[in-house]
C-alpha cells in the first residue's frame, strides 16, 4: 500500500509529465540585493524534428541572443551593462532554462526586457543567421577539434541513443542544421515553447505583486499544447561495444563508457547509489577509489571519476549544475586523457618497443574495480565515511541563489518538492545493505558501450589489442618503475590481463562521427 509521500510524488510526477499547466516556484529572500528568475520549458533536443535535429537550439538561442520587443539584441545590451545584468540560455535533451540574474536596485527596468525575451522574440533575420553559422561550426568543427573530452562524452551519447531522439548533440547535427529555417524557428517556438509546458521560478528581494506579475505574464504564452515525445532510451550493448574515433593531432586517449541505468532521482534508491559512486569516483575528488589508483598511485591522467546521471560541463564545474533534469538516464565512467604510444617512445627511450599506450590498461582497471565493487560490496567503514562525506558535500550544491532556485524546480521535474532536502533525509537512513543491493541491482560491466578518442596513429592497433583481449602491461618509464612498490607491480599484473567481454570494435574517423540521421 503506497504511502501518503509516495501518492504526493506520483502526483507530483503526473501533473510534470502531462505538461497541463504553468507552474510557479518562489525562493523569497527578503534581506537579497538581488532577483534570480529561471523559466523552464519542457521540451530539449528530443522535440527536434528528424532531419532538423538542432533547432530547440536555435530557437533558444535566437531568443536569448537576438532582439526582442522592438529592441536590437546591441541596443538590449548596452542596457544590461550599467545594470551588471545578465541572462542567457541553456538547452538540454528534455528541457530549456532561460535564467535573468539582476540588482534588485535595477530589476523594475530590467523586467520589461526579462518579459520581451521570453513572450516577443524578435526573431530577426540577421540574428538568425549569425547564431546559425555559429551553431553549423559547432557541429562541422569545434566538437571534433576542442576537447577530445566533450568530444568523448557527446559520442558516447551518439552510441547509447544511436536510433532516438537523444542521440544527437543539443546543437544537433550537420545536416539537421543547414535545413533549419527562420520559419522553423517561429513555428517550433510557437508549438514548443508554451504556456503549457513552462515552469517559472522566481528567487531574492522581490515583491509577493512581482511573483504575480511574473506568473500572469508568462501565462501569455501560447495555448498550443505541446505533443511531447517518450524520451529515447540508452539501448543495452551486447557485451562491451567499442567505438574509438581516430583523431588526427589528438592529444592522448580520451575514454567515456558507460550503460544503461533505469532509476533516476525520483526512486529513492538513487541515494543509496549515490554513496556507492562517491566512493568509485565522486567528480574531481581525489579521494575516490578511481582518482587513487589511475591518478595518484600511477600518475596516468589528471583525473577519473563515475556518475549516476548526465553530468554537464564537467570539464568546467565542481559542483553538479542544475538546469539539465533527464528521465532517460545512464551511468558512466570518465577516464581523463592518457598517453598513447607516440608519446611514451618520443618521452621515454626504455618504450621505444610499445605498440599501444595507457588506453587498454585504464580501461582494464577502472571495470575490474568496479567488478571488485560488485563482488564484495563496500565495507562499513567505507560506508560511514562516504555518506558522512556526502552528506555534507550535497549543502554545497546550493550556494547561490542561482543554484538553490535551479535545484528545486529540477525537483518538480522528478516529481519531488526539494531534492536536496529529501536527499539528506535519505542519506540518512539509507543502510550499508542498501547501498551493496543497489550496486549489485544497477552496476555491471559486461554489458558497456565504449568510445575512446584516439590518435589515428594509435587506433588500429589499439582496436586489435581490444578485439583480441591481449595482455595490456602498464608501460612505465624506469624511474617511475623504480619508486613502486611491489603490491602495485603485482595489481598491475593482475590488470593487464583481465579480460573484459568485448564483443564489437569498430574504428571510426573523425569526420564520419555525428550522423545527420537519427537511424544509423
Amino acid at each position: 500500500m503506497k504511502t501518503v509521500r509516495q501518492i504526493t510524488r506520483c502526483l507530483l510526477l503526473l501533473c510534470v509529465a502531462s505538461a497541463s499547466a504553468q507552474a510557479l516556484v518562489e525562493l523569497p529572500v527578503p534581506e537579497s540585493n538581488k532577483w534570480v528568475i529561471k523559466v523552464m520549458f519542457r521540451n530539449g533536443a528530443m522535440t527536434d524534428p528528424a532531419g532538423k535535429e538542432g533547432l530547440t537550439f536555435t530557437t533558444a538561442s535566437l531568443m536569448a541572443q537576438g532582439g526582442a520587443g522592438g529592441r536590437s539584441y546591441g541596443e538590449i545590451q548596452d542596457l544590461l551593462y550599467p545594470w551588471a545584468a545578465t541572462y542567457g540560455a541553456k538547452v538540454d535533451k528534455e528541457v530549456t532554462v532561460f535564467t535573468f540574474q539582476v540588482p534588485k536596485a535595477f530589476a523594475q527596468p530590467f523586467y520589461p526586457i526579462l518579459r520581451d525575451v521570453i513572450l516577443k522574440p524578435a526573431f530577426d533575420a540577421n540574428d538568425f543567421e549569425r547564431i546559425k553559422i555559429n551553431q553549423q561550426n559547432y557541429v562541422d568543427q569545434v566538437i571534433r577539434a576542442s576537447s577530445d573530452e566533450i568530444y568523448s562524452k557527446r559520442a558516447l551519447e551518439d552510441l547509447l541513443f544511436r536510433g532516438t531522439n537523444y542521440q544527437h548533440m543539443k546543437q544537433g547535427t550537420s545536416d539537421g542544421v543547414k535545413s533549419i529555417t527562420l520559419d522553423d524557428v517561429k513555428a517550433h517556438y510557437r508549438r514548443f515553447f508554451t504556456r503549457h509546458n513552462v515552469t517559472v521560478g522566481i528567487a531574492g528581494g522581490y515583491a509577493p505583486a512581482d511573483a504575480q506579475r511574473l506568473g500572469r505574464d508568462m501565462a501569455t504564452l501560447s495555448d498550443v499544447r505541446p505533443a511531447l515525445p517518450a524520451p529515447g532510451r540508452a539501448k543495452m550493448p551486447k557485451g562491451i561495444e567499442v567505438e574509438i574515433i581516430a583523431k588526427e593531432g589528438a592529444f592522448g586517449s580520451a575514454i567515456f563508457t558507460g550503460a544503461p541505468l533505469s532509476i533516476t532521482r525520483a526512486q529513492d534508491e538513487f541515494a543509496a547509489l549515490m554513496v556507492a559512486n562517491s566512493w568509485m569516483g565522486e567528480h574531481r575528488k581525489s579521494y575516490s577509489r578511481l582518482y587513487q589508483k589511475i591518478r595518484q598511485t600511477r600518475s596516468m591522467n589528471y583525473g577519473d571519476y563515475s556518475y549516476i546521471e548526465w553530468y554537464d560541463s564537467g570539464g568546467s564545474f565542481q559542483l553538479p549544475p542544475s538546469g539539465v533534469p533527464r528521465q532517460s538516464n545512464y551511468f558512466s565512467i570518465w577516464i581523463r586523457p592518457v598517453q598513447i604510444a607516440k608519446q611514451l617512445k618520443e618521452q621515454y627511450a626504455e618504450l621505444a618497443d610499445i605498440k599501444i599506450g595507457h588506453a587498454h590498461f585504464a580501461l582494464r582497471m577502472a571495470l575490474r574495480e568496479f567488478d571488485l565493487l560488485i563482488e564484495k560490496g563496500m565495507t562499513p567503514d567505507a560506508f560511514t565515511e562516504t555518506r558522512t562525506f556526502l552528506r555534507s558535500y550535497i549543502k554545497l550544491y546550493a550556494q547561490s541563489l542561482d543554484a538553490q532556485l535551479g535545484w528545486r524546480m529540477d525537483s518538480l521535474f522528478y516529481g519531488r518538492q526539494d531534492w536536496l532536502s529529501e536527499l539528506d533525509a535519505l542519506l540518512e537512513k539509507v543502510t550499508l545493505e542498501e547501498v551493496n543491493k543497489a550496486i549489485r541491482s544497477h552496476w555491471q560491466t559486461e554489458n558497456m558501450a565504449v568510445v575512446i578518442v584516439t590518435d589515428a596513429s594509435e587506433a588500429d592497433a589499439l582496436a586489435e589489442s581490444l578485439r583480441s583481449n591481449a595482455d595490456s602491461p602498464m608501460a612505465y618509464s624506469d624511474q617511475m618503475k623504480s619508486g613502486l612498490p611491489e603490491a602495485v607491480l603485482a595489481e598491475d599484473r593482475e590488470v593487464a590481463s583481465y579480460q573484459l567481454n568485448v564483443k564489437s570494435v569498430r574504428v571510426v574517423k573523425s569526420e564520419e562521427t555525428f550522423g545527420a540521421g537519427r537511424g544509423e
